[in-house]
């Protein structure tokens, strides 16, 4: 399934929808289609260009700050799938301070790691370890939640996130 990129009518980057959704706000006048992509949708009596990127033709007051919501897959996107520790392939997470000491399961908390890294480290601090991060781990800021929502960004977003970045 397709995704489409809304834009709020202030070309900001809103949300991120099913292809049907994004037909379907372009049938009912909500939205206008900016960027087609190659599928076609088919009905009875009509047949429309599934729309890549749409912007809504209303603003869209948004009252709070969205935040990229912290989970595995996230965590792998924001540090490349590398181990923070030997930069070595990431296949699990590891808390920098573990929570049984009382570590949260926050965005500055959590890292990725390489098996052998994790095991290495266990339940210890950093200090009492002779590893060390190769990065300092931090909330992903801007439009990067696009990114962890569908995992790579179509060329036709690309203008778009850049005005909002």
């Amino acid at each position: 399934m397709s995704r489409a990129l809304v834009l709020n009518a202030t070309f900001e980057p809103l949300c991120v929808v099913s292809d049907r959704r994004a037909v379907v706000l372009v049938l009912g006048e909500t939205a206008e289609m900016l960027h087609a992509s190659d599928a076609l949708m088919h009905s009875a009596h009509l047949v429309m260009a599934v729309p890549s990127v749409v912007r809504l033709r209303r603003f869209v007051r948004v009252p709070y700050r969205w935040s990229t919501p912290l989970n595995r897959r996230a965590i792998f996107a924001r540090d490349g799938h590398r181990c923070q520790y030997c930069d070595g392939p990431a296949e699990s997470i590891d808390h920098v301070v573990p929570r049984s000491r009382g570590g949260a399961h926050a965005w500055d908390n959590v890292v990725a790691a390489c098996r052998p890294c994790n095991v290495r480290k266990r339940d210890r601090l950093l200090e009492e370890t002779s590893m060390r991060l190769r990065r300092q781990p931090c909330e992903p800021r801007g439009t990067s939640w696009l990114t962890f929502a569908v995992g790579s960004v179509p060329d036709t977003w690309t203008p778009y996130l850049q005005i909002a970045a």
